[in-house]
């Protein structure tokens, strides 16, 4: 019999709770015509019922279980009624496990299933020709997985090298499930094998960094006017003659949530001036949010990366041996991180990262 753990039924609750004041709320005309409002309430609304409609449907079959259950308990039902009982508790269950799987996978992965665009940016670290040409085969093993994928690659921009490498190279890769697969690809990439530019036949070793981030959406700012923004009017001060100086219509704007103010001076008209520092403002608020959204994918950038020193890696890539190891599942000194060489490189990543995503899960719901 499938179960929730206490804990996970409380959370689970106050998610079916909230989803109901949502659903009053989109039925309220009050917010149904603020379309600020009826947009935020609508998002939050499909997000939990992706959750709480499977909960729900849950809670139904256990329920379902519980009653056919009784009729196995009651000593005055029939064999052959029994054997039906029997029978349908094993369906009920069957279902129930798979609703469960789909539940607890809801619950600690959500936050990745709505990304359908990643930027990826591979960078050749220490190793000089040789890490960029390793770049290089990181980026066909990313180009054949999204083929097997059927995710659209777009090269945004790339620095060559004369032997057919690259010093960085930036892709949008966009596609269902994108981030879910793609996001445990960052991090330091080492590999182990004799260079091209080798002569000796010596086994060198080099790097590269990966990067993954979500595509930034457009920032759409939307701006209160009313609520938002303070109105200064004045008299135009300066040159240009009486009929500027005798009319209020020096327009002053200052947007309270960041600071940001504007002056406008220019027309003879207030409304005219009013509708340019709008203009200034609204660009100026959307700059001040695309530069704090840029510091913010930095930051992700570069605790993502590393130093691109051979040290500090995720995953190493031995030819020799035709072996890739990724040293985030290789726990106990175990082989649990092991995995042929030849079939990665070729962009057949999926059996890695289940195993990675499966990871992450277990150790997601162990913190819940």
């Amino acid at each position: 019999m499938p179960e929730l753990s206490p804990n996970l039924i409380a959370k689970l609750e106050t998610a079916a709770e909230r989803y109901g004041q949502l659903i009053g709320q989109m039925n309220d005309p009050a917010v149904a015509s603020d379309r600020n409002r009826i947009v935020t309430v609508s998002r939050e609304h499909a997000r939990l019922g992706r959750i709480v409609e499977p909960y729900r449907r849950y809670t139904t079959l256990t329920e379902n279980i519980e009653q056919t259950k009784s009729l196995l308990d009651d000593p005055q039902s029939e064999a052959d009624l029994k054997e039906l009982a029997q029978a349908e508790i094993d369906e009920l269950t069957a279902r129930a496990d798979n609703l469960l799987d789909e539940i607890l996978q809801l619950l600690v992965m959500s936050d990745q299933t709505d990304v359908n665009s990643v930027l990826l940016e591979i960078r050749a670290g220490t190793g000089g020709d040789e890490a960029a040409l390793f770049t290089a085969d990181l980026l066909n093993m990313y180009t054949h997985y999204a083929e097997r994928k059927r995710w659209k690659v777009e090269i945004l921009s790339a620095t060559a090298t004369d032997l057919g490498g690259f010093r960085e190279v930036i892709i949008n890769v966009k596609g269902p499930d994108v981030w879910n697969r793609l996001c445990y690809e960052g991090g330091g990439h080492r590999v182990q094998r004799v260079p091209k530019t080798e002569a000796q036949g010596r086994i060198h070793t080099s790097a590269a960094t990966v990067a993954v981030l979500p595509e930034p959406e457009d920032i759409d700012v939307e701006i209160d006017w009313e609520k938002d923004v303070l109105e200064h009017v004045s008299r135009a001060g300066g040159p240009g003659g009486q009929s500027v100086n005798k009319v209020a219509s020096a327009i002053k704007l200052e947007h309270v949530p960041t600071g940001i103010t504007v002056s406008m001076r220019d027309e003879k008209s207030q409304h005219k001036n009013r509708a340019k520092a709008r203009r200034i403002l609204a660009s100026r608020v959307y700059e001040k949010f695309r530069s704090e959204q840029a510091a913010e994918q930095a930051a992700a950038r570069k605790s993502m990366i590393g130093s691109g020193d051979r040290s500090q890696r995720i995953r190493t890539y031995n030819f020799p041996q035709n072996r890739c190891t990724d040293h985030r599942l290789k726990t106990g000194g175990g082989e649990e991180g092991n995995f042929n060489l030849q079939t990665i490189i070729s962009g057949d990543l999926d059996a890695l990262i289940s195993a990675l995503a499966a990871q992450e899960k277990a150790q997601r719901l162990a913190e819940l």
